[in-house]
Formats: structure tokens, sequence, C-alpha cells
């Protein structure tokens, strides 16, 4: 950063008129956190959202603002808020890492802008800062698996494009296309000059010097309008980096993803020919707002706020909030008390973030998080409340379908190995005070290979789908079935005597050698091998619970196999 020079204290911030003191509220209730600096980075003013994002306020660090940003990203932030604050850009807006009060790295995405005085001298660094620490999260989990992340890209509504620079070609995902009104099996020309054709020409000549750029990986993000099929342009936001080299180290494949920011960018203008001194707060709140009086009735609520309850400003107005606003709980499905109520009655704010349901007018179902905040007089008297919401649907989705994945087989659906060894230590826990004891099976299948090597392994895939059909519908509902490896299952039998174990696992192999699996119009039988053993206090030796299944599965292959063999037959 250029060395800083004594200035004249800047004027203080404009008071808000009655209705800027509604917005004012807003801004201070607002999910976005806020900062307000100085030329010199001092920060003068930051909103309650901004102190629980980072666990500090103004005062906390010196106030210096610029010393929040991580080391990691420490240099790259300065470098493009000092152009901001020279005058050499408009705004900025990027990704980067934040230090948390307690030293944690925090990814937030921030947005900056100078507020002016009317002779047009920089006044102060207005900066807004958006966690997306869970965006980030949820990408690096969705690498592992290509499937979902392409689930995680098109619920976000993310378009895909690979640019093989080698050969000059374009590989462009449906949802690209969807974004602009391109049908999924046209063929796209994806020569660059007829792509260039398609930006606004505002944007052109700056996308034109910055796309070689990302191709290098200088530079990871572009924003620009683009025409689409109807005629209307919509705003992206490009994110790509190369993947591939050549042994020369020179970049040869380059991946990324488009977003459509349409909407924000829409908000950011409307509001910025509003209240052009409260654009740069405002332009970030995409969340619902309703203000409330102090009976808890609507005084005012923003589009978002009538597009996620279903019920439009003119008709909410003089309603109580609870009536609009109709929370559930996502677990038990019963009716919250709402939550202007509940920060109206304690007069403080309060947070609803956990499983929580709204039902619009219409019936849809939203995932939200939601804070109601007090509003005070002058006089400091409780004078209604602001509620802030925001549709977490998408994020939550993506959560569980992590959590989903974490724990099953892609394939058959039952329990992965990982989580099955969980729940068997839990048993084996549950068993060491001689009071409860269950039975373990461990199945492998006969006759699978040929099935594998002669149909194929989508006919080995279809076929072990159907094992584990059977093998889950052999057990009791309280059992807990997983496939371990290629063709192995196990099965904990929960709080089962020895003779139950027998028949459950009799049960399995009839059921399993009963099957007859068509492929390519040929008919293919199977069989299976299984080992039992109990789980009690301690094993029956020094193999383990897993061992002595496993040895007893194999007894039962070298008798014949078809059969389920206990160890204690041995």
């Amino acid at each position: 950063m250029p060395a800083r020079t004594t200035k004249p204290a800047a004027p203080a911030l404009p008071r808000f008129e009655p209705l800027g003191s509604v917005l004012a509220k807003v801004v201070e209730s607002a999910a976005v956190g806020m900062v307000v600096s100085d030329m010199d980075g001092r920060m003068v003013y930051a909103n309650a959202a901004f102190t629980a994002l980072l666990g500090r306020g103004v005062e906390d660090g010196g106030g210096d603002f610029f010393a929040l940003i991580h080391p990691d990203d420490s240099a790259a932030a300065r470098q493009r808020l000092t152009l901001l604050m020279r005058g050499e850009a408009s705004e900025y807006r990027g990704e980067h890492q934040f230090r948390h009060a307690d030293g944690t790295p925090l990814w937030v995405m921030v947005a900056a802008a100078l507020l002016r005085a009317d002779s047009g001298e920089p006044l102060y660094l207005i900066t807004q800062l958006t966690s997306i620490e869970l965006q980030k999260k949820a990408e690096e989990a969705l690498a592992h698996s290509e499937s979902r992340w392409n689930f995680a890209l098109e619920s976000a509504r993310q378009g895909v494009w690979d640019h093989d620079i080698r050969t000059d070609t374009m590989f462009y995902s449906r949802m690209w296309r969807i974004m602009r009104g391109i049908p999924p099996d046209e063929e796209i020309d994806g020569d660059q000059a007829k792509w260039l054709a398609r930006i606004h020409p505002d944007d052109r000549e700056r996308i034109m010097a910055n796309v070689d750029r990302q191709d290098k990986g200088e530079s990871d993000t572009l924003e620009y309008r683009e025409l689409t099929r109807d005629g209307s342009y919509i705003w992206i936001l490009s994110r790509g980096k190369p993947v591939e080299w050549d042994e020369h180290g020179n970049p040869t494949r380059t991946l990324g993803t488009d977003t459509d920011i349409t909407r924000l960018k829409t908000v950011e203008q409307e509001l910025a020919a509003e209240k052009e001194r409260l654009h740069v707060t405002l332009d970030a709140i995409a969340d619902g707002m309703i203000s409330a009086d102090q009976d808890g009735r609507v005084v005012m609520m923003n589009p978002a706020a009538e597009q996620l309850t279903g019920y439009s400003s003119s008709e909410a107005i003089g309603k109580e909030v609870r009536s609009i606003f109709t929370l559930r709980d996502g677990v038990t499905g019963e009716i919250q008390e709402c939550p202007v109520a509940i920060c109206l009655a304690r007069d403080e704010p309060a947070h609803l973030d956990d499983d929580m349901i709204l039902v619009s007018r219409s019936g849809v179902k939203r995932d939200i998080r939601c804070t109601a905040a007090p509003v005070h007089t002058q006089a400091g008297k409780l004078g209604g409340a602001v509620l802030v919401f925001q549709d977490v649907s998408q994020s939550r989705a993506m959560q569980r379908e992590l959590a989903h994945s974490a724990t099953h087989d892609d394939l058959t659906g039952l329990a992965n190995r990982a989580a099955f060894e969980r729940v068997l230590n839990s048993a084996i826990a549950s068993a060491r005070d001689g009071s409860r004891r269950h039975c373990l099976l461990y199945i492998d299948l006969d006759r699978f290979k040929p099935v594998n090597d002669n149909a194929g392994h989508a006919a080995g895939d279809a076929l072990l789908k159907q094992v584990a059909q059977t093998i889950r519908g052999s057990c009791r509902s309280h059992d807990v079935a997983a496939r371990i490896g290629g063709d192995e299952f196990a099965v904990l039998l929960n709080d089962c005597p020895p003779e139950v174990g027998q028949r459950i696992a009799d049960k399995i192999v009839r059921a399993i050698g009963a099957l007859a699996f068509g492929w390519a119009g040929r008919t293919y039988h199977i069989g299976a091998s299984i080992g039992l053993t109990m789980v009690t206090h301690q094993p029956a030796s020094p193999l383990g619970f897993m061992g002595e299944a496993d040895a007893a599965c194999y007894a039962a292959k070298g008798r014949g196999r078809g059969m389920a063999v206990a160890f204690g037959d041995l």
C-alpha cells in the first residue's frame, strides 16, 4: 500500500432521516457484515453481523481494517483495495480469507466501494463481508465425487465449461446451456470471437484483456454481461483456472463454472438509484426482510420476503407477522413460535438457525435461517422489530447429500464399511457388561465372478443392487446391513440370540440362492456363503468378531458353499 499521510478528520457519517432510521436498522440487523473505514483504513463503524462474523468490533485489534485480512491473502487484498481507494477502480469484488478473533481463517466474499462527498472527494471505504465458508467446504468435499459435484453445481444453477487449449475446443454443461436459453442437444461453436460477440459492448474490452489471463491461471474470476437467445443480457460470474499442464509447465486445459448473478446485479442497480449513499450497504440484501411495529404487525417488507412468504406487501401491511410467517420444526413438523413475537417479548434478538421450515401461502416449504432484532426509539423504548430471513434450502440439501454419501455405499444404498465399523464398535461396547448380545453375519457371494466376467460390470452392479435389496428384506427392521467389499456384505443383528441369528442367516442364503438374474437374454444363478458369530462381552478367539465371522464364512465355502456356518461350530 502507499505511504499514509496525515489528513483532516473525515466528516461524521450523516444521520439517517426517519425513513433512513428504518433502513439503518435493516443494515444493523442484516445477515451481511458491513464495515466503514476512513481513507487510512481505520474502522469507524461495523454492524452486528460484522462483529458476529469476525468476533470483533470497531475498537478491537486497534481498529485497523487491513489487519483483519489473513496473511495468506493480505498482499492481494491490499493491492486491490488500494487501487479502489486511489480512484483507479470504481468497485471491487473478490473472495478472501479474514482472521477471526480466535485466530482461525474465515473465507468471505468481499464487496467494496467508496462513499464520496458531493465534491467527489472519497470519504469512506464501505466493505461488505459475506461468509462463504460453507460453500468452500462443500466445494472441497464435492471434489471427491464427480456425481455429487455435478449435482451440487446444478442445484446452485452453475454451468460448467471446459477449455482444451491444445485443440481450442470447448465443452459446455447442460446448466451452462439452460442459463443462455440454448437447447441441450444443440452443437455450440466454441470459437472465442463468436463468444466475445455475445458479450455486452461495455464489457467486451475488459474481458478481452483478461480472458487469456484466466487460461494462464493469472486471474480466476471474470464478471460480465452475455446475450441470451431471447435477446436479453444476463450477468455472469465466471470462475476458472488451469487443471492440466504440458511438460514445459504451460496450461493445456482450463476448467471453470459460470454463475448467473443477474438478480444480484439488478438489486444493486435498483438500490443505487433509490438511495445513492446507502446503495453499497443495501445492494447485497437479497434476503427476506419484514419490519414490524411494537404490536408485531407488518410495517414494511421487501420483495424477497414477498416471494418467500407468498404475500404481497400491500396484503401484509397491518397484519401480525405470525399470520404470514409460518414456521415449522424441520424434524417434528410442529408449528414454532414467531421469532418477532419472541424478540418483542424478551426485548432481545431471537435467532432461529436449526432445521426451521418456512411454509409459504401456497404451501411451498423452504429451509430458512432467520433473525429478529428489536428496534428502539430515541428514548430507548421498544418500538418494533426487524425480521431478516434467508432461504438456505440448497445449502442444507447439499449438506444432507454429503452426510448421506459419507455413510452409505453409492451403488447399493446400504451402509458402507466405515459406517458399519462404527455401528459394530457401538454394539461391542454395549455387550461388554454381559447384559446384551448381538449376532454378526459375514456374507460372501458364490458364483458372482462369472456374471461380472461374462456379462460385464454393468450386469454385476445391477446384480449387487438386487442382492442388497434381498439381504435388507430378509433382516429385521432394526438390523444394520452393509456392503463392505466388492461382493462382500455384513449384517449386525441387534439383540439377537444364536438360534434366531442362524434362522436369519439361513433365510438370506435361501433368498439369494432363489434369485434368477436375467441379463441380455441369459439367466444367472448365484449363491451365498455366510459366517456368523456372537458379539458378547469378548470375542471367542484372538481373531476378533469380524475375524471370527470371516473364518466361519470361509468354512462355509469349504463345506460346499450355499450355507451358513457359525463360528462356534468350527
